[in-house]
């Protein structure tokens, strides 16, 4: 039995502590995509600082309480040599109900024994892979940078489909990154997902950040929209795989509110919904830095310089501040994970959800 998804019902009221922890692994890559909005931050990072040690990191997991939500990010965080051990660290002592695990497929082998470590070194969390495919085999290994890109990722997940049988709380997925080079191309790449039966869900996030390649920002919203509505027209007819674990259905209905607020988002360039970024969620780079988001506007502080203790970065001055700022709404942005979160902990989004949720068992 997995750790429960509603263990964490009190911070639908009170927003207490953090919930959320997405960690940037590091910042090495073995692909060179044109969207990504972290490799274009390398000239402002540090270039003497390395990446936490596996004590710093235990010592910061043990500054957290329980997880709901473990996402890991980089960089590509399979070239981590000791990525099966910073799991296990954060598995045992902040019991995380889902761990994330994004990876660009690029290392097939090597993701495929590491994900059967930590599926076997973590029995009670949702242990969830995504792949990214931003495309069919050409405009793929172009926006990744690397031919032969689409092979490998395919690779990758015909060895994880194997895993997928073995273990109950494996989450086999793949995300797409929405922007300009691709909006045209959608259909035919979710229709090519929905054929993978192994994929037990397909994301689609909107291109965010200061990217490389700011052209491929200046996506059509229509088509946006287009995109999300053909996604949720599959969840309701079971033409699209769902999730397996406890409160899966919830999850897609969610997934679904979620799409339009982000559509919403973008289209007003404003928040159009209380944002808990800094309060139930929280953002540590490879070297320390922390940040209530992906945003990487305000840094709330580095952990290194509390003895890896995040609580004690949350108690600064600094980082009440930057909080108080985005509570008053002087910010907004399309980030999944974290609109993710305003969303489930948002009470008065839930006659919505519900709405979608009677929707969904309806497609069965």
């Amino acid at each position: 039995m997995t750790y429960s998804l509603f263990r964490h019902a009190d911070s639908i009221f009170f927003k207490k502590q953090p919930i959320q922890l997405t960690f940037f692994l590091t910042s090495r890559c073995n692909a060179r995509c044109p969207f990504c909005f972290y490799l274009s931050r390398e000239e402002t990072r540090r270039n003497d600082a390395s990446e936490l040690s596996l004590a710093e990191i235990e010592q910061m997991a043990s500054s957290l309480g329980k997880l709901l939500w473990l996402a890991f990010s980089g960089g590509e965080i399979f070239l981590r040599e000791d990525l099966v051990e910073v799991v296990k660290i954060f598995y045992e002592t902040n019991k995380p109900a889902i761990i994330l695990l994004p990876t660009n497929g690029l290392l097939p082998e090597v993701i495929y024994r590491n994900t059967s470590a930590i599926l076997e070194n973590s029995p009670k969390s949702v242990v969830t892979v995504k792949l990214s495919l931003d495309g069919l085999e050409s405009v793929h290994d172009t926006l990744r940078g690397v031919p032969g890109a689409f092979q490998k990722t395919l690779d990758t997940y015909r060895l994880l489909a194997g895993l997928v049988e073995r273990y109950d709380n494996f989450e086999l997925g793949m995300n797409t990154v929405f922007c300009a080079a691709n909006q045209d191309s959608m259909e035919e790449i979710i229709s090519y997902v929905n054929k993978l039966d192994a994929v037990k869900t397909h994301t689609v996030s909107l291109i965010r950040g200061n990217v490389i390649d700011r052209e491929l920002k200046k996506v059509d919203l229509q088509k946006y929209q287009e995109t999300i509505s053909t996604m949720e027209a599959n969840l309701k007819t079971r033409q699209a795989a769902r999730y397996r674990f406890r409160g899966a259905r919830l999850k897609s209905a969610q997934d679904i509110v979620q799409r339009r607020l982000i559509h919403q988002t973008q289209n007003q360039q404003k928040q159009v919904i209380p944002c808990y970024a800094g309060q139930l969620t929280l953002v540590v780079t490879e070297t320390g830095d922390v940040y209530p988001c992906e945003s990487f506007d305000e840094k709330l502080g580095n952990i290194r310089d509390f003895d890896c203790n995040l609580q004690q970065v949350l108690r600064t001055e600094q980082a009440t501040e930057v909080i108080t700022t985005i509570q008053k709404k002087k910010c907004f942005c399309t980030h999944e994970c974290y609109m993710m979160m305003n969303v489930l902990f948002n009470s008065r989004l839930y006659p919505a959800i519900f709405r979608e949720y009677l929707g969904l068992m309806g497609g069965n």
